[in-house]
């Protein structure tokens, strides 16, 4: 009888294994697919974008920053290999939002990775303060606000300072503009897609918080930072930002409008007034089940749309800049060629520009210094190029690698 139980335990055991062993390689074969997936996407030309997009949506999102350093530049249409320059030395001289800029910055310490060197965290904090900068100086269009550094370090973090400056430049003219505004109104006008998601979804609920009073000012820190401010975490805020990259711009009122739903439970048994509600929601928890939400929060997107919500009286009174511009900025990333294109025609501009030089320098018999001048051009041209070819270098070996 001990033997048959001894065997009965051992056989357990071993499917026990076995299942682990199968879901192992079930992920590992998920992962090498979608990787798979990502590069073909790229390589295509033009890019295909909207597999980029159902990759940084859908499960893990585009799984690590080598991924995204070549996939978040093409969501934003960015060409790597025409980047701006990095930030001029002057950048902060006399300019209005230096020292709101100085303080926020100095203050984002945990946004660092723990345990990265004093003297490193400082370099990156220079260069945030001089990213924000420049944006701002190339765009007056744009005013700063008191969480964008949460947004710009996250860039920088992960794709450097002078793609940051290209990519968030970018989002500040489309996803983020209307938080960019002289004033708050249009950022509230964005709030109050909030309250009519939840009177769609759980009018017990929507009714409860009203009756609170509470408003949706607990959430503005979410959306403006588009949780970066919020979340502990890196993974989870990196795994937002391919989300909402990939996203309509309203999507971080819809995922704000899921972590709410989320906490359905917890916000009616409080006590039904202002102090209580947002003392509960502002503090989001740090164990929220991600996937699920952003499944629910595209869910949410496609049964309740933009268009639907805004019948909402809140909502009736404020055009959005953000909103009416992001059919055609999503237009205009559907036909962005390849890298290895534009690696080839900045090759060729290159050795148009060097021709130029050489027949310039050559006609009415140019003087020995101007032709010193033309092989500096020469060099600094090369020079420049080979730089460029580095930054946005050609991935696919290193990046094959990772299927293994």
């Amino acid at each position: 009888m001990k033997k048959v139980k001894k065997r009965q335990q051992q056989l357990n055991g071993a499917r026990s294994v076995n299942g682990s062993s199968q879901r192992h390689e079930e992920h590992v074969s998920w992962k090498k697919q979608k990787l798979v997936d990502i590069h073909q996407a790229l390589n295509s030309d033009p890019v295909d974008i909207e597999t980029l997009r159902q990759a940084a949506v859908s499960e893990g999102g585009l799984l690590t920053d080598d991924v995204r350093r070549k996939v978040w530049p093409k969501l934003l249409s960015v060409n790597v290999f025409n980047l701006p320059s990095k930030p001029a030395k002057n950048v902060r001289e006399n300019h209005k939002d230096y020292n709101q800029v100085l303080l926020d910055v100095r203050r984002s310490m945990r946004r660092f990775p723990r345990g990265m060197r004093a003297d490193e965290r400082e370099v990156l904090q220079e260069q945030l303060i001089d990213i924000i900068l420049d944006v701002l100086r190339r765009n007056p269009q744009l005013h700063y606000y008191q969480g964008y550094h949460d947004i710009v370090v996250t860039f920088l973090l992960v794709v450097g300072e002078r793609m940051a400056i290209a990519m968030v430049e970018t989002l500040s003219n489309h996803h983020l503009r209307d938080f960019m505004d002289p004033t708050m109104d249009s950022t509230k006008h964005i709030l109050n897609y909030l309250m009519p998601i939840l009177e769609q979804v759980d009018p017990e609920l929507h009714d409860f918080m009203l009756r609170a009073e509470v408003g949706t000012i607990f959430a503005l820190s979410w959306l403006i930072t588009w949780y970066g401010h919020v979340l502990s975490d890196f993974r989870h805020v990196l795994r937002l930002y391919d989300f909402f990259l990939a996203s309509h711009p309203l999507m971080p009122i819809y995922f704000a409008a899921v972590i709410v739903l989320y906490r359905e439970r917890e916000v009616k048994s409080s006590e039904c007034d202002m102090a209580s509600v947002h003392h509960l929601l502002s503090q989001i928890p740090q164990d929220l089940p991600y996937e699920h939400l952003i499944t629910q929060a595209q869910s949410l997107f496609t049964r309740y749309p933009p268009t639907l919500l805004t019948r909402s009286a809140a909502l009736q009174s404020r055009k959005s800049i953000t909103i009416s511009s992001f059919q055609d900025f999503q237009t205009s990333t559907l036909q962005q060629r390849p890298d290895s294109v534009l690696r080839q025609q900045l090759h060729q501009r290159h050795d148009t520009n060097l021709d130029l030089a050489h027949a310039n320098a050559r006609s009415g018999g140019a003087h020995q210094l101007i032709k010193m001048a033309v092989w500096g051009l020469s060099a600094t041209l090369g020079a420049a190029a080979l730089a460029v070819a580095q930054t946005a270098m050609d991935w696919a070996p290193e990046f094959l690698l990772q299927l293994f």
